[in-house]
């Protein structure tokens, strides 16, 4: 807690109402964050049943090519920090078999 004189506990903010609004805005934030942390698992299980797939047949673990669109889309949807992001979500992908 905050034990500046006018600043809301834990926000920074200098008003109630702007404490209320940041409240609530991180509240949407920690949920947004669990559904994204679930769509992520979700997706390296997905990565998990392509990988198998793909290695039973013969085929290598890693599509390159197909990286190579997952960064680009990444990239053309969020700039250069996609990029990061995309390399991120691979790498959590990859070897999990």
């Amino acid at each position: 807690m905050s034990t500046t004189t006018g600043t809301a506990p834990d926000t920074g903010a200098r008003s109630p109402e702007a404490a209320g609004v940041i409240t609530d805005a991180r509240q949407r934030i920690d949920d947004l964050d669990g559904r994204i942390i679930g769509l992520v698992q979700e997706r390296m299980a997905v990565s998990a049943v392509i990988q198998h797939e793909r290695i039973t047949s013969g085929g290598r673990r890693v599509n390159l090519a197909r990286e190579m669109e997952i960064f680009a889309h990444y990239r053309d949807q969020l700039g250069k920090p996609g990029t990061a992001l995309a390399k991120t979500l691979l790498e959590l992908s990859r070897g999990q078999i």
